[in-house]
């Protein structure tokens, strides 16, 4: 087991699509916002259908305020090194020390000359970019004097280094074959790898080569960050690499922690679905993971805290839900924000008793836990809502941006919640039914003729959180408009909080068990 205990980091790779310019540049501001560390996007000037990475990356650190920037790497035939070096540097002292380099040898030897760059071999490339990186590191320490390399494919002779950067720039390789992953462990200070040119089982003869080439160049192996970048999908089973639910991702990434040091966990997706999943259900839980393994657990541990996550127990859960279910409501713990009460919750009413001997395939307690986690992304954004009007309160955005953000939200749409449920548990388990024909409250009133107390109160609740999230809307045009102040959109918000999650708890107390007892197909 390896692990080299750096800190975790987690980001974004965004295509830079030129069509969708202002869109790229929202998910940049999103990776901040969601409270992630990197956005990165590719550097594939001969692609003419993309955005040029230098200057997407400079666009991206003026408009955020915390997220590091890096391309994710940079083709460097296409970039003379001595002037690269500056342009780094000076884009990190401008964003106040958040850059980073990332390096490719450039595999694309005919694109690349047709752009005017040199027409070499991919060996010749290789050769170049440790030119390179001499160079490049030579140009960040105007206190050594002038640069000279003089080198077979390039030669700086005198030039006068800096500026300095503002913080010391790390330097990623982009490497999959032997001999850049060598170059890796003897020259970089972190290695950059993609999930489907990297399986993780071909993950540790890798990390061998990079430490085994920084052992013989005498440097510590620790020395060296390792980043993956990932591509899944929240849907499938979770019997294969990141598809499947928002556990399954955390404990693979846990996994990939502890025992193959990868500390850097980047997203591919333009999705700003997905990268608020991911910001809020996956981070969160790898980190957790991954410092309880650290602490002293097993590893076993991590792959068990992950696939079943615990949660208090709340009063009348037992009755719902029963133990062979497998699957445990999230608790509404009683805190409320607001005095306000939108509807009394001392005349829920509930659903029948389910059969203490019961039995539930693995299928039917997914259908359960799919409730749960969809509801569990929209306790997620409740929280990024909540976190976004303590931007606007300390101004570091406007009432204006925040509203722009929450339109675009899952619950905000009309297909909500059980919608929401219904959507993706149609699509990926129940294709052959449509929305039109079946939806799940109609469908679990005809299954189950003694739900329909609960299912018309759950719709009657969806109508009064709708009416609560138009209020939040009006607070925040009120906030804009000079008609209220932040006091009004915080009240608003913390009464969205007290009926959503009350509401949210309720439906998984009522309607988890019913869903795996009855299906939905």
């Amino acid at each position: 087991m390896t692990d080299y205990g750096h800190d975790l980091l987690f980001g974004t790779f965004v295509t830079p699509a030129a069509a969708q310019a202002g869109r790229v540049v929202e998910l940049a501001q999103l990776t901040d916002d969601v409270g992630l560390d990197i956005f990165t996007a590719q550097d594939h000037p001969y692609q003419s259908a993309f955005l040029d990475t230098w200057t997407l990356l400079s666009v991206v650190a003026a408009k955020t305020s915390r997220v590091r920037v890096m391309p994710n790497v940079v083709s460097l035939p296409l970039r003379p090194p001595a002037v690269l070096a500056k342009s780094a540097a000076s884009l990190d002292i401008l964003s106040g020390g958040r850059v980073e380099l990332g390096l490719g040898a450039g595999p694309f030897l005919e694109p690349i000359a047709a752009m005017g760059g040199p027409a070499r071999t991919v060996g010749e490339n290789i050769d170049a970019l440790q030119e390179g990186i001499e160079i490049i590191r030579a140009m960040w320490r105007p206190e050594a004097g002038a640069v000279r390399v003089d080198g077979k494919h390039y030669r700086v002779w005198g030039a006068k280094p800096g500026p300095a950067p503002a913080h010391e720039i790390g330097i990623w390789l982009g490497a999959v074959k032997k001999r850049m992953l060598g170059i890796t462990g003897r020259l970089a200070d972190g290695w950059s790898v993609s999930s489907p040119y990297a399986a993780p089982e071909s993950l540790p003869a890798m990390n061998t080569l990079i430490d085994e080439a920084a052992q013989s160049a005498g440097r510590d192996p620790a020395a060296i960050r390792r980043l993956y970048n990932l591509m899944g999908s929240f849907s499938g089973s979770g019997s294969e690499f990141l598809q499947g639910p928002p556990a399954t991702w955390a404990e693979q990434l846990a996994e990939l922690a502890v025992t193959e040091g990868m500390s850097v966990f980047i997203l591919a997706a333009d999705d700003p679905t997905t990268i608020r999943r991911y910001a809020a259900e996956v981070v969160p839980a790898v980190r957790e993971l991954v410092e309880q393994e650290r602490a002293g657990g097993p590893v076993s541990a991590v792959r068990e805290a992950a696939a079943a996550p615990s949660r208090p127990e709340i009063a009348g859960v037992g009755d719902s839900v029963p133990a062979g279910l497998g699957v445990t409501p999230t608790p509404d713990d009683g805190t409320r924000l607001s005095s306000e009460r939108v509807w009394n919750e001392d005349d829920r009413p509930s659903g029948p008793v389910p059969d203490p001997e019961q039995t539930y395939t693995a299928q039917q307690r997914a259908s359960g836990q799919h409730l749960i986690d969809v509801h569990d992304h929209l306790r997620a954004e409740l929280a990024e809502i909540r976190g976004l009007i303590d931007q606007v309160a300390a101004g570091t955005i406007d009432a204006g941006q925040a509203r722009s953000h929450i339109n675009t939200m899952t619950m905000r749409q009309n297909n909500w919640t059980l919608g929401t449920y219904c959507e993706s548990y149609c699509r990926v388990v129940t294709t052959h039914h449509t929305l039109e024909d079946q939806t799940m409250l109609p469908y679990l009133r005809r299954a189950d003729g003694r739900l329909a107390p609960v299912v018309d109160r759950l719709q009657e609740e969806h109508l009064a959180i709708h009416d609560v999230l138009e209020r939040v809307d009006a607070a925040l045009v009120g906030l804009v408009s000079g008609e209220h102040g932040i006091d009004g959109l915080r009240r608003a918000v913390d009464l969205l909080t007290d009926t959503l999650l009350s509401h949210l708890s309720y439906e998984e107390r009522e309607l988890v068990e019913p869903l795996a007892r009855l299906g939905f197909q």
